[in-house]
């Protein structure tokens, strides 16, 4: 079995790495895969001067010092959840990909013929509590890979 997690550093992000090191476990896979999708902050910007904002040159600098930042944070976060899967023996790729998250983490699980993608039922978007996350929404009706949402 090749198995696809979604990481994005929320708390339902961490509850998918542990369901899929239980089901790495049981199942005595040699390795799995942990994905990050980001979107990025320049896109942001990009749509922002669209409708008329120009960025200042203070603004692209904070953007590049941000950017810096979350480029740390999101390798930390990646690392951590890496170390959880190779204390139990099991290999991990890790793959950061810029994109429409759904979009993304779809494409990456069908190009790779991954036969189950494990992501969190709600990550850091907004309106959170109302849906079902959107990308998880999404991801299910985009691949051909079983999803499994973790609550």
């Amino acid at each position: 079995m090749k198995m696809l997690v979604c990481i994005d550093g929320s708390e339902q992000s961490q509850k998918a790495v542990n369901k899929a090191i239980e089901l790495a476990e049981a199942y005595k896979l040699k390795e799995v895969s942990l994905i990050h999708v980001y979107e990025s902050a320049q896109r942001s910007y990009w749509l922002a001067s669209a409708e008329g904002y120009s960025p200042s040159p203070e603004d692209l600098k904070r953007l590049q010092r941000m950017q810096t930042n979350v480029l740390d944070h999101r390798k930390n976060m990646m690392d951590e959840a890496a170390i959880e899967f190779e204390k139990i023996g099991i290999d991990v790729e890790m793959i950061v990909e810029e994109g429409h998250p759904s979009h993304t983490i779809a494409r990456i699980a069908d190009d790779g013929n991954y036969d189950m993608v494990i992501l969190g039922s709600r990550g850091l978007g907004g309106l959170k509590k109302i849906f079902l996350g959107s990308v998880s929404n999404a991801v299910i009706q985009e691949t051909k890979a079983s999803v499994l949402v973790v609550k």
